[in-house]
């Protein structure tokens, strides 16, 4: 996806580097942002009954539900290949089956194109940040195959990696917080990946993602939800030759890389989009806020 159409909010990031959408573009889930306000102290003027609905009132109603509504899901796929987001079916697809509703924590919208507080200074994506990286990574989920998700917070995006990879691949989720891994085990057991878990082709663990989880590798994709100040050597080690690795790099100034393993062990480096996350960093660090 061209850095001239998103910095993307990302997996336990702050603030987006840039505005979402550049001032050309139409923007995916604008409306998202903007909550209606009204006084309870002041009721309002008495006039004739309107019955029509406000178009942009009715898109944030869609969306800003709480709780698992399979529509709303639907709805926010297809807002998401409507603005070319996703293109590949089976990253729509997959997407359309884990549903989002069921990652989010009570009292957020799980609906909407931003990111979320879960909890321990994390959050999950934006919807069109995971998008983005199924979508690079697809060629590398195919069925059978090896995925590993590092600071795998919400267990949303290794749930996908485990639908599309199916039973006879691996997906595995790296968390350094114990809390986290168990809310996402328990995220995980209500949604359509659910089988997976039981039988034992995702799992999630906790460990420093810093290091991979070697037990399962090589991977043939490896995905790092927070920034690192280098592409790290034990990833690369733990990626199959033909393999994808997709992880932001970068201290103020990050951009979403995407590294090929050739069959030869070399690596073939290209950036993707700019994007904001916070840093690869140790579990103390986290929980201290950075």
């Amino acid at each position: 996806m061209p850095s001239s159409l998103f910095s993307a909010f990302a997996c336990r990031c702050s603030t987006p580097l840039k505005p979402l959408l550049s001032t050309t573009t139409t923007p995916i889930l604008r409306y998202s942002f903007l909550l209606p306000i009204q006084s309870k102290s002041s009721p309002p003027p008495a006039s004739k009954p309107n019955n029509k609905k406000n178009p942009l009132f009715s898109n944030m109603e869609r969306f800003l539900t709480t709780r698992v509504s399979k529509e709303k899901n639907k709805g926010l796929v297809a807002n998401l290949k409507r603005y070319g987001v996703i293109r590949s079916p089976k990253v729509a697809e997959v997407m359309v089956n884990i549903d989002r509703g069921f990652f989010v924590p009570d009292g957020n919208a799980a609906y909407a194109d931003s990111p979320m507080p879960i909890g321990f200074n994390a959050t999950i994506s934006a919807p069109h940040m995971h998008a983005t990286c199924l979508e690079l990574l697809t060629d590398n989920l195919l069925p059978g195959m090896r995925a590993l998700d590092i600071g795998s917070g919400s267990g949303y995006l290794v749930a996908c990696f485990a639908s599309m990879v199916g039973p006879q691949g691996r997906a595995v989720g790296i968390e350094h917080i114990p809390e986290l891994v168990s809310a996402s085990i328990e995220n995980i057991q209500k949604s359509a990946a659910s089988p997976f878990l039981e039988l034992g082709s995702l799992s999630v663990h906790v460990g420093d993602g810093r290091n991979g989880w070697p037990e399962f590798a090589p991977y043939d994709a490896i995905h790092v939800g927070a920034a690192a100040t280098e592409i790290p050597k034990q990833l690369i080690n733990q990626l199959k030759p033909g393999g994808r690795l997709v992880i932001p790099v970068g201290n103020i100034f990050q951009d979403l890389k995407v590294i090929d393993k050739n069959q030869d062990g070399s690596i073939t480096v290209h950036d993707e989009t700019a994007v904001r996350f916070v840093p690869l960093t140790s579990k103390d660090a986290q929980l201290r806020g950075y």
